[in-house]
């Protein structure tokens, strides 16, 4: 091993875990050419790990109170449909998860219709149906609600200053999601160039 080899391999060693790496070692990556190109990267890899530590914990955790077959996905929407106790059509519960799916949005929600957690009836126009959560889908969602209280928020409590920190992040995410939102409206305007 060379000696410039050793001493870049000892400097990578001496970082501290969580250090962001220096910008030289992203010169050769396709996705990150500049500082902000280097910025971005890093948010959206750390948001599908993020993305993907969430699915994790909401299955995990929601598999504790149910043996049904019911996925991440469908966690989510079970909750939506619970929330402020107010029945939800497709159409709403796809605008509040910024889905465009509506077709296997519907198959959860018969999904989570056969498993008894949701009930479905006809909207006052009775051209769609609304859902609302049963008796056994408010047992399991108070379940989650107590796991997530004792395990979940009793962690992420020990965080210093967490109600502003995530107070700020969800701006920015929101702000953010308008941006991806925009861009990829834009993206449908270009040919094929690239």
């Amino acid at each position: 091993m060379t000696t410039s080899r050793v001493t870049k391999l000892d400097q990578h060693r001496s970082r501290q875990v969580g250090e962001r790496m220096e910008p030289k070692y992203y010169q050769n990556w396709h996705l990150a050419n500049t500082g902000t190109e280097v910025q971005v990267t890093e948010f959206e890899w750390g948001l599908i790990r993020l993305y993907e530590a969430f699915a994790r914990w909401v299955s995990t955790s929601s598999s504790l109170l149910i043996d049904e077959d019911i996925k991440f996905a469908e966690h989510l929407i079970l909750h939506i449909i619970r929330m402020h106790n107010r029945p939800k059509n497709s159409i709403t519960i796809a605008r509040m998860m910024n889905r465009d799916d509506l077709a296997n949005l519907q198959y959860s929600l018969r999904k989570l219709e056969g498993a008894g957690l949701i009930s479905k009836s006809k909207d006052k126009t009775g051209k769609s149906f609304s859902y609302v959560v049963t008796d056994k889908g408010k047992q399991i969602t108070d379940g989650y609600a107590a796991i997530r209280s004792d395990l979940l928020i009793r962690a992420i409590s020990t965080i210093s200053n967490i109600d502003e920190r995530i107070s700020e992040m969800t701006k920015l995410i929101s702000m953010l999601t308008g941006i991806y939102e925009e861009m990829a409206r834009s993206s449908t305007t270009y040919n094929a160039q690239y």
